[in-house]
């Protein structure tokens, strides 16, 4: 069986720490925190699980602190986590099932990581991570933020989930200026580059996020999965700045790097829904609705996109142009994806209502 350290570097994350700790104490062999200025009690709760805490001063580079973390750990594979993350039971028995069949020609370990769960805990938006890498200098971080280890050598990719669970959203700015100052300076890579146009457009600075990621698109060292990630969000921003022909563009744009993806037909869906194209809507939900899901190409993965978010759209579309009956068809397409959605279960009253009423004015022409 493999031995796992467990690598973490935290800051105030007294609230969280201690639920991370408890899911992964039985998956890992040791746990290693490093510790980058809490001012709250967090340095006394890994304490109860037997942790070897070490300090180190931030210096606006993730990389760095994990790197840290990564040169104290001993056994023959690190993991990381981030405090607000957890392994819910039934993925612990994954853990274990993983860990026992590990062996030392394992390089790099790919697990879905669950970014998003609905209130059931089913994930709605997700991707691979590299999660437990062999224990070597081979195998660094990179980045100042949204950090990565570079994935080569002998891949395996398992079913293992980490789910992000994290108590209160708040957005800063504190990556927004790292990657600002980095730009500025020149020293972005083109993934770095990807990540601070998409944070320029979290805080709403299209025209400034439009650049960055126009510049990042036409960088020949970009990734894939990037690119087809960044027109979405050009998109967005086209839109959002009044651009509606460029939005529709960008979107085709990613059509010369690979077939449909279920999130960008839905993006088209859209645009044209809210020009009430609906019969051009109608065309990209169907074509969302067809395509399956490939999370081996590593990108984002938002599941709504490849079944409840089309069929529920579909059902506002065909409820436009008149056409009833595809209306509550697609409707209960989408209740097969989401029983309890608000949406679905209106849209089902509503349409028993019509029925309702049609049969009523049959007995009473």
């Amino acid at each position: 069986m493999a031995t796992i350290s467990l690598c973490m570097i935290v800051k105030n994350e007294e609230k969280v720490l201690g639920r991370c700790l408890d899911s992964a104490k039985d998956i890992t062999d040791e746990i290693i925190i490093v510790d980058t200025g809490s001012t709250d009690g967090t340095k006394e709760i890994p304490r109860r699980y037997g942790a070897k805490i070490f300090d180190q001063k931030w210096q606006d580079d993730f990389s760095l602190a994990r790197n840290f973390s990564f040169s104290k750990a001993k056994m023959e594979h690190c993991m990381w986590l981030d405090a607000d993350d957890v392994i819910v039971p039934k993925q612990q028995e994954s853990f274990l099932s993983l860990k026992k069949t590990l062996t030392a020609s394992v390089d790099v370990v790919m697990l879905p990581y669950y970014a998003a769960v609905d209130q059931n805990g089913v994930p709605t938006f997700w991707y691979y991570r590299e999660r437990i890498v062999r224990n070597t200098p081979r195998y660094r971080w990179e980045g100042q933020v949204h950090e990565a280890i570079v994935p080569s050598g002998n891949i395996l990719y398992a079913k293992a989930a980490v789910t992000h669970c994290k108590m209160h959203r708040t957005q800063t700015d504190r990556n927004l200026k790292i990657l600002q100052k980095a730009y500025d300076a020149k020293t972005l890579s083109p993934r770095l580059r990807f990540y601070y146009g998409r944070e320029l457009y979290e805080h709403q600075r299209y025209a400034e996020a439009i650049k960055v990621l126009e510049e990042f698109w036409g960088d020949p060292g970009g990734w894939v999965e990037n690119k087809i990630d960044a027109c979405r969000t050009l998109a967005d921003c086209y839109a959002n700045q009044g651009l509606r022909e460029m939005a529709y563009r960008t979107l085709l744009r990613s059509f010369i790097l690979a077939p449909p993806r279920a999130e960008i037909c839905c993006e088209m869906g859209r645009l044209f829904m809210e020009d009430q194209s609906y019969e051009s809507a109608i065309y990209w939900y169907q074509a969302a609705l067809a395509l399956p899901q490939k999370p081996e190409r590593g990108g984002f993965v938002m599941v709504d996109c490849y079944g409840y978010l089309p069929a529920i759209n579909l059902c506002v579309c065909y409820d436009r142009i008149g056409n009833r009956e595809m209306a509550a068809f697609y409707n209960e397409e989408a209740g097969r994806y989401r029983p309890d959605s608000p949406a679905y279960l209106s849209n089902k009253a509503y349409f028993l209502n019509q029925c309702a009423q049609v049969k009523e004015e049959r007995k009473n022409p």
